[in-house]
This record gives structure tokens, C-alpha cells and sequence, in this order.
């Protein structure tokens, strides 16, 4: 599809952009070998493999189907709706970051997003929106990051 071409080359672009942008993050003489420059390298890498992943999908795909028409309709201006939506849905997010702090605003963010595109699955949705965000707010915790505590205490 037309769609996951477009997708897979934004991925790539972005990573490049990504992986220029961390050569700009300095280097620290001492403490860690690694230094900053590791955990957004290891998120490039992630961003890598997804288009990795989209391209041996397209390639499996194309061999399986044949062309079809292209669609024009309600459907495709539904996606734009979701497309927008979602848009709106992040900038909030960013709003309210600082305000909620990262779990609760992760959580409630996440939720959201799984509660439209996983429906009817609230109980995993709830688990995994707010797992996620303690989580990986102790991993940030780990690497010294420091991220905003909001509305919680801790």
C-alpha cells in the first residue's frame, strides 16, 4: 500500500534526523563511557528496526496480493478525522505534561489512545496504560532523567 511506503519512508527520514541530532548531544569527559549520547541512540535503533520490520512486511505483502483500486469515499475521510484526533489528542498531552506529571499524564494519554484503537478491552487497557507509565518512570529514574512528578506525591 501506498500508505506504508509513505510511513516507511518517514520512519527512515526521522531516524536520520534522530541519529544526526544525538552527534550534537556532548560528549562528558567523565562519569558514564556511554554518556547521554546512549539511550537516544538505543531509540534510533528502535525506529531502524520498525521500518526494518514495515519493509519485510510491504515486501510479504506485495507478493501475496494483487493491486487493488484506490479508495476514495467516507472511509478515507474517517482517517483524516482519526489522524486529527489523535494530533489533538498529543498536544494536550504536551499541555498537561508538566501540570499531571509524566505517570499520570502517560497513563491517561495512552489510555485514551488504547481505549479508541483496542475497544472493548478496558481492563488490559487500564493495566497497560498505567504499567507502562510507572515502568518506564522507573527506568527513567534509573538513568537519571528527571521527569515531572505532577500530581503525585513521590
Amino acid at each position: 500500500m501506498m500508505t506504508d511506503r509513505v510511513i516507511f519512508v518517514c520512519t527512515i527520514v526521522v531516524a536520520a534526523v534522530y541519529f544526526y541530532a544525538t552527534t550534537l548531544i556532548p560528549s562528558l569527559e567523565i562519569g558514564d563511557p556511554l554518556g547521554p549520547k546512549a539511550f537516544p541512540r538505543l531509540i534510533g535503533v528502535g525506529l531502524l528496526i520498525a521500518a526494518g520490520l514495515l519493509f519485510l512486511e510491504m515486501w510479504k505483502d506485495r507478493k501475496e496480493q494483487a493491486p487493488q483500486p484506490l479508495r476514495t469515499g467516507p472511509r478515507d475521510v474517517r482517517h483524516v478525522w482519526i489522524i486529527a484526533g489523535v494530533t489533538v489528542w498529543t498536544g494536550i498531552y504536551y499541555v498537561v505534561f508538566e501540570t499531571l506529571g509524566y505517570i499520570v499524564a502517560t497513563a491517561l494519554y495512552l489510555l485514551a489512545l488504547m481505549g479508541w484503537f483496542n475497544r472493548g478491552r478496558w481492563p488490559a487497557n487500564v493495566l497497560t496504560s498505567v504499567l507502562f507509565g510507572v515502568l518506564s518512570y522507573v527506568m527513567f529514574l534509573k538513568l537519571d532523567v528527571n521527569l515531572p512528578k505532577g500530581v503525585l506525591p513521590f
